[in-house]
C-alpha cells in the first residue's frame, strides 16, 4: 500500500476503504509517512470530503493508535460530557456534582485551557491543594465511592489526533465536519464513557458560527458514537454571547457554586438541567428528561449538589471550606467597573471578543507554556435584550494590572453593541440530535 496512491484516490474523489484509513493513521503515528503526504491529504478530505463510514473509520483508527482507557471496574452507567467550547463555560463544575449526586457515576478526563480561559482543570485548581494526579486505582476508587473524579488527559489517548490536528492548524485543513468530528469523538471515546452528551455550541463565541454547520457537525458526531457502540446524544446551544456572567477561574468556579446553591444565572442553570436531564436517562437514572430534570432540581434546592463538589475537592486534595466560603478563592487587586457611554439596549456582545479580553487580563494561555492568573477576569452585568442607561457598569474587570485592565475595558466597549429598539433575547437552546433525528426549538 502507498500513501501517494491513497492520496490520488481521495483527491479524484474516490472513497477509502478501512484497510487504506488504518495504514495511514498507523504509519503517520509511527512517524513513517512525512507531514507533507498527510498534508495533502488532509486538504483532498477538506475539498472531496469523507462518507459517513470513512468518517467512522478514521476514528476507530485514531481511537486505536494509542491506550482506551478500561473503566468496567466502575459500577453503572458511564456517561461522559464534551463541549466544543465557548466562553464563560464553567458546566462540567456544576454537571459535574449534580449528576454524580442523582446516582450516575461521572468520570471526568479534562484538559487545561489554551486561549480565552483555562480549563476545568485550571478552574478547579483554584481551591487551594486540588490536584488531578492520582492512580488509575484512586480513579475508580473515587468514582465508586464518590460518583465522580476528575482526572487529567494523558497523552497516550489517541495520539494520531494530536498529531493531525497540529498539522491541520497549520494547512488550513481544520475547518472540515469529518475530521473535526472523528478529532472530538476519538477522544471521547478512548477515554471509555458508555455513552456521550455533546453541547455543540454555535453563534459568535463558538468554534462552528453558523447555526446549519453545528447541526451538522452534532449529528456527525451522534452517528459516529452511536456507530461505534456509545449512545450519544447532542445539544446545539447558543454561543452568541458568553454563557454566564463569569469569564475567568476563579470567578468561573464562585459562579458555579452560587449556581449548585440555586442563586446562579439563567442560563448557566438551564445549560446544566438540560445537559444533566439527557445524561441521567443515558444512565439509567430517569426513564424520561422530564422526570430527570425534576431530580436535578431538587438536588440543586436540597443542598446535595453542592455537597457533592465539597466530596469532590476533598477527595482530590483541595481545601473544601473554599466551597462554603467562596471569598477565599484567588481574588484580583483590582476591581473595575465598565460603564456604558449611551444608554439603550445591548443588540449583541462578541463572545470572542470578551474571551480575548480575559485573555489579555491573564485567564487563558496564549501559548501551553503561558503561566494562568486565576484571579483575574471579567463579570458581565448586562446580556443580549438588557436596558443600560447612560453611565451605569455592563461589567467588572478583575485584574492585576492597570495597563491590562485599561487594553480589557476598550476590548469590552467595542465588543458590545447599543441600539435604542427594544431587542429580544436569545434563545439558549436550539436544538437535539439524538440517533432518531434532529429536533430544532
Amino acid at each position: 500500500m502507498r500513501m501517494y496512491d491513497i492520496i490520488m484516490k481521495k483527491r479524484n474523489g474516490g472513497e477509502l476503504t478501512t484497510e487504506e484509513i488504518n495504514y495511514f493513521i498507523e504509519e503517520y503515528t509511527k512517524g513513517n509517512i512525512p507531514d507533507y503526504q498527510v498534508s495533502a491529504l488532509m486538504m483532498a478530505i477538506y475539498f472531496q470530503k469523507m462518507n459517513k463510514r470513512e468518517t467512522a473509520d478514521l476514528t476507530k483508527a485514531m481511537v486505536n493508535s494509542g491506550v482506551t482507557i478500561d473503566l468496567s471496574d466502575i459500577k453503572g452507567v458511564k456517561v461522559d460530557k464534551h463541549s466544543t467550547g465557548g466562553v464563560g463555560d464553567t458546566t462540567t463544575l456544576i454537571l459535574g456534582p449534580i449528576v454524580a449526586a442523582a446516582g450516575v457515576p461521572v468520570a471526568k478526563m479534562s484538559g487545561r485551557g489554551l486561549g480565552h480561559t483555562g480549563g476545568t482543570i485550571d478552574k478547579l485548581e483554584s481551591f487551594k491543594g486540588f490536584s488531578v494526579e492520582m492512580t488509575r486505582e484512586q480513579f475508580v476508587n473515587n468514582v465508586n465511592d464518590k460518583k465522580i473524579a476528575i482526572g487529567g488527559q494523558t497523552a497516550d489517548l489517541a495520539p494520531a489526533d494530536k498529531k493531525l490536528y497540529a498539522l491541520r492548524d497549520v494547512t488550513a485543513t481544520v475547518d472540515n465536519i469529518s475530521l473535526i468530528a472523528s478529532s472530538i469523538m476519538s477522544k471521547k471515546i478512548a477515554a471509555g464513557a458508555d455513552a456521550i452528551v455533546l453541547d455543540v455550541k454555535t453563534g459568535s463565541g463558538a468554534f462552528m458560527k453558523e447555526e446549519e454547520a453545528s447541526f451538522e457537525l452534532a449529528k456527525e458526531m451522534v452517528d459516529i458514537g452511536n456507530n461505534v457502540g456509545r449512545n450519544t446524544v447532542a445539544v446545539v446551544t447558543d454561543m452568541d454571547q458568553p454563557l454566564g456572567f463569569a469569564v475567568g477561574n476563579a470567578l468561573e468556579v464562585k459562579e458555579a457554586i452560587d449556581t449548585l446553591k440555586g442563586e446562579g444565572p439563567v442560563d448557566l442553570t438551564e445549560l446544566c438541567l438540560t445537559l444533566g436531564s439527557h445524561m441521567l436517562v443515558l444512565g439509567g437514572q430517569a426513564e424520561s428528561v422530564e422526570e430527570a430534570r425534576k431530580i436535578l432540581e431538587d438536588i440543586i434546592s436540597s443542598g446535595k449538589g453542592l455537597a457533592k463538589l465539597r466530596e469532590l475537592v476533598e477527595a482530590q486534595g483541595g481545601d473544601p471550606s473554599y466551597v462554603d466560603n467562596p471569598s477565599l478563592l484567588p481574588k484580583a487587586s483590582i476591581e473595575q467597573p465598565v460603564i456604558a457611554a449611551k444608554e439603550g439596549y445591548i443588540k449583541s456582545i462578541k463572545a470572542d471578543d470578551i474571551g480575548k479580553a480575559a485573555l489579555v487580563l491573564g485567564a487563558g494561555r496564549e501559548t501551553k507554556e503561558s503561566e494562568i492568573d486565576l484571579s483575574v477576569g471579567i463579570v458581565l452585568h448586562k446580556k443580549i435584550g438588557d436596558y443600560v442607561k447612560e453611565g451605569e457598569a455592563i461589567a467588572t474587570i478583575h485584574a492585576n494590572s492597570e495597563e491590562k485592565q485599561k487594553t480589557a475595558e476598550e476590548m469590552i466597549l467595542s465588543a458590545y453593541e447599543i441600539v435604542s429598539e427594544e431587542v429580544k433575547k436569545n434563545k439558549l437552546i436550539k436544538g437535539i440530535v439524538t440517533k432518531d433525528g434532529i429536533k430544532t426549538f
